[in-house]
């Protein structure tokens, strides 16, 4: 079964691809037409997987259908945020309703599902969205603004038998409270002091980052033979460039009119906007590390392959950027979609909570925060 529906995938990987131009219309359409891929256990409107991933987003928040989280969810679902894990349905259904209430006329436009897996072991999917809304209602940071807002997420899921088993999710939190108006030094600061009041999450990380071998230099990445090429290039390139801090070898693995995506709506054209970027972030923290912890992806030589990479960032802040250096640790994780063609990478979609990292080198004094 496993090898009829990795056939499956191959066969399906133009047809069940957002990145091809397919939106919410299409699903529905398609929802029409029966399977087009063995789906044992999911409701029978889903075609595939893509079209599952794609219709019960737009079904919980769109339609606000938010009951529906308890026939596509487990009821001991853990969602892995940048704040932390949260633990059950419940946590999801009530997330959900706040989140609504501050931005009823939501849409998440699906741009990207890059997937794989079958129905018998369980699907992974990387689902990358553009979340527009107006904030009308009461949000977490404060009071509604009526502002519109746009910004990025990538959500990562465990799929299995219609219910979503395991989640990671990275929003672009800090260019949401750009967008509204907030102060996000003020906000980070008020935040910290919340989560450390009420012990969540650690306060403090030991030891130091992974990447060095006590005063040795870093090895090239040493990996299994049976690496997938495409998931070798990718693991190759971020241990090359973030890890190893050769930023001579952008070239070798970048085309030069790349495009890159990244956290707070900023847009990078060229290898040199790419090259100053992670010269900005290694400043700041001077130990980063760089871990790769998944990869699936999609593709062929001729179209290209579509790369999903969820990596955790390590770093102490002791360098210049995100304000005066604290000396703090930040642990926090992020998922790329790039596309890779001709053996470089053509354009790059990465999101990482910034919001949360400044929350995590946030002075513990509050005395000059108003709330």
């Amino acid at each position: 079964m496993a090898e009829k529906n990795q056939k499956d995938q191959e066969k399906d990987i133009k047809i069940s691809s957002t990145h091809a131009g397919y939106g919410i219309d299409d699903f529905m359409s398609a929802a029409r037409g029966g399977r087009r891929q063995s789906l044992e256990g999911f409701d029978e409107d889903y075609v595939d997987i893509v079209d599952y991933i794609i219709r019960c987003t737009h079904k919980i928040w769109e339609d606000k259908g938010v009951g529906l989280i308890y026939t596509h969810y487990k009821q001991n679902i853990a969602i892995h945020t940048s704040d932390g894990t949260i633990y059950g349905r419940e946590a999801v259904v009530a997330g959900t309703l706040k989140t609504l209430a501050a931005f009823p006329d939501v849409r998440l436009v699906g741009d990207d599902v890059i997937w794989s897996g079958n129905d018998q072991d369980g699907f992974q999917a990387s689902h990358r969205i553009t979340w527009i809304g107006h904030n009308t209602g009461h949000s977490i940071y404060g009071p509604p603004t009526g502002r519109k807002i746009v910004r990025q997420g990538i959500v990562h899921t465990i799929v299995h038998s219609n219910k979503i088993v395991e989640e990671w999710i990275v929003r672009d939190e800090l260019a949401l409270i750009r967008q509204l108006g907030f102060d996000e030094y003020k906000l980070a600061q008020k935040f910290a002091a919340r989560q450390e009041e009420l012990g969540e999450p650690d306060s403090a990380f030991y030891g130091e980052t992974p990447r060095l071998d006590g005063q040795l230099m870093v090895e090239p990445i040493d990996l299994p033979k049976d690496t997938p090429e495409q998931e070798a290039f990718v693991r190759t390139a971020i241990h090359e460039i973030w890890n190893r801090r050769m930023l001579n070898r952008i070239k070798d693995f970048y085309v030069e009119n790349y495009y890159c995506r990244v956290s707070t709506n900023r847009h990078l054209h060229g290898l040199g906007d790419y090259e100053a970027y992670v010269l900005g972030m290694l400043a700041a923290f001077p130990d980063l590390t760089m871990t790769v912890d998944h990869v699936c992806l999609q593709g062929n030589e001729k179209e290209g392959y579509r790369v999903a990479t969820r990596w955790i960032l390590q770093g102490t802040h002791t360098g210049t950027g995100y304000g005066d250096p604290t000396g703090k640790r930040v642990n926090l994780w992020g998922i790329s979609h790039h596309l890779v063609k001709d053996g470089r990478f053509v354009r790059e979609w990465t999101v990482f909570d910034e919001f949360a990292l400044l929350k995590q080198i946030a002075p513990p004094i509050l005395d000059t925060v108003e709330e």
